[in-house]
């Protein structure tokens, strides 16, 4: 493919929907564009805002956080495979209100605490703790807000 197919069509991707450098570069690997042209069609792609990985980060932190319950540990680390700046995440993650991640936390604690009825009381707590570890939460978050839920 030659580099202005190859610039329309990661154009026309990233005006569809927010994407970072790496899956450009991936979707560049894919179509066989030399590594150097595709490197030379990313940097057109940021020079003109296709492209920006700290709008990418927190449309990406916001959505996972909002519709997957994600806590900050796990979209930090999802971040961290779509290769984007420590920097960028920490800033990204740091804009989270903190009264809507404890309550989110709170109504996925409480959800999945329903589900549980009938164990004893430590085998409960240790699952709840599990599964919010799973969501991405942080320990010391999960203790604070079962303490207060149990």
């Amino acid at each position: 493919m030659d580099c202005k197919t190859a610039y329309s069509k990661a154009a026309a991707l990233c005006a569809q929907q927010e994407r970072c450098c790496s899956e450009i570069r991936d979707k560049l690997d894919t179509w066989q564009v030399d590594p150097t042209e595709g490197e030379t069609i990313i940097h057109k792609l940021v020079e003109e805002k296709f492209i920006d990985e700290r709008r990418f980060a927190g449309f990406y932190a916001r959505d996972k956080f909002r519709f997957n319950k994600w806590g900050r540990i796990k979209i930090a680390w999802h971040l961290r495979q779509k290769k984007i700046e420590n920097s960028v995440i920490s800033d990204v993650l740091s804009n989270f209100d903190e009264a809507d991640y404890i309550q989110t936390l709170l109504s996925l604690l409480k959800d999945k605490d329903r589900a549980l009825s009938g164990r004893d009381f430590l085998k409960k707590k240790a699952a709840l703790v599990r599964y919010a570890v799973s969501k991405g939460f942080e320990y010391d978050q999960i203790m604070k807000t079962l303490d207060r839920l149990l």
